[in-house]
């Protein structure tokens, strides 16, 4: 076998593990995506926004919980918004680091960060609780996907 048709090979191996990875994310509406970055409180309840805003780990969706519920599933560039009563709520992924309890109250906005860890055999996450501007300006510029929790 030739060095060329070897690397064709692995390139048709590489689009399609990619091609996979974000074919398992469903992107939320683009009206329900817009409405989510204005970043408008709900007075009855808090909101939660978790995102992703790497491309580190492209071919890997990442399984998200909130209190023990399957939300879905991050891809890159991505981020789910979760209305949920004030008090603790924990949230968890895959990987060393990726439980984080948050605290929250009525009326407020959380955003936490999934940020990617490469391991040695596959990927995990870290889950971290950054600050208001930070994470506006991060969800700005990923899409809103879907979620069981919704």
């Amino acid at each position: 076998m030739s060095n060329y048709s070897l690397v064709k090979k692995l390139a048709v191996v590489v689009s399609v593990l990619v091609m996979t990875g974000c074919a398992s994310i469903n992107k939320a509406p683009a009206t329900v995506d817009a409405e989510s970055k204005l970043f408008k409180p709900n007075p009855a309840t808090s909101q939660v926004y978790v995102y992703r805003n790497e491309t580190l780990g492209a071919a890997l969706s990442m399984p998200v919980t909130v209190d023990g519920k399957l939300a879905g599933n991050t891809g890159p560039n991505s981020f789910f918004k979760f209305d949920l009563p004030a008090g603790a709520h924990t949230i968890t992924s895959q990987g060393t680091g990726s439980e984080l309890t948050v605290n929250t109250e009525v009326g407020k906005l959380y955003y936490v960060w999934q940020e990617v860890k490469m391991g040695l055999m596959s990927g995990g996450s870290k889950l971290q609780l950054v600050a208001e501007e930070v994470g506006k300006k991060a969800v700005a510029e990923c899409a809103q996907i879907q979620s069981a929790l919704q």
